[in-house]
């Protein structure tokens, strides 16, 4: 699969690089934005409060499958919207999910040696579920889907939460939903 990274940092560089091991074909483009035409799915991984400037650097955009992996530590989204991949949506018209950003960065370089594989929450467009869950298998995660876009919002705030426990004295930590009779 042809993939635009939108943010060169430690998501959307960690994931580039899991997503090439993988045998994707990874554009990566940074602040200056460019051209995602030919790219089947873009992930936008800049810091929450950018990414209207971001999308405003893009060109071929319209109605690709996008993944927003944006957090919105101290900052809103965009007037009107509920959350940033609302936003995403309503500039793309394409299908568009909220995922990877609610896993820790610093342990992409572990998933090849856990003996289970960890969860990845994602909620979003129907449209966007094969390619979005085939892309969160090829990063090493197991797919967990949390329903609609209208659930991104919910999926944002929860990140208070994880970065409590983290704070709390866990760490950086993998998490992992199942069905009970998978335990």
């Amino acid at each position: 699969m042809k993939i635009t990274t939108v943010g060169r940092g430690n998501i959307g560089g960690g994931l580039g690089k899991l997503w090439a091991a993988a045998g994707h074909e990874v554009t990566a483009l940074g602040r200056d934005g460019g051209d995602v035409a030919s790219a089947e799915a873009v992930l936008i991984a800049v810091p929450g409060a950018a990414v209207e400037a971001a999308l405003a650097g893009l060109g071929g955009l319209e109605g690709k499958t996008v993944i927003d992996a944006t957090n919105l530590i101290g900052a809103e989204p965009p007037a009107a919207f509920a959350s940033n991949a609302e936003f995403i949506k309503s500039q793309t018209g394409g299908p568009t999910a909220k995922s990877f950003n609610l896993n820790f960065a610093a342990l992409f370089d572990r998933l090849a040696s856990t003996t289970e594989r960890p969860g990845n929450l994602w909620c979003g467009d129907e449209e966007a579920r094969d390619v979005v869950e085939q892309l969160i298998r090829d990063a090493g995660y197991d797919p967990i889907y949390a329903g609609g876009l209208e659930n991104a919002g919910v999926s944002e705030q929860f990140l208070t939460l994880m970065f409590a426990i983290n704070q709390g004295g866990l760490g950086s930590f993998f998490y992992r939903m199942a069905p009970a009779d998978q335990f």
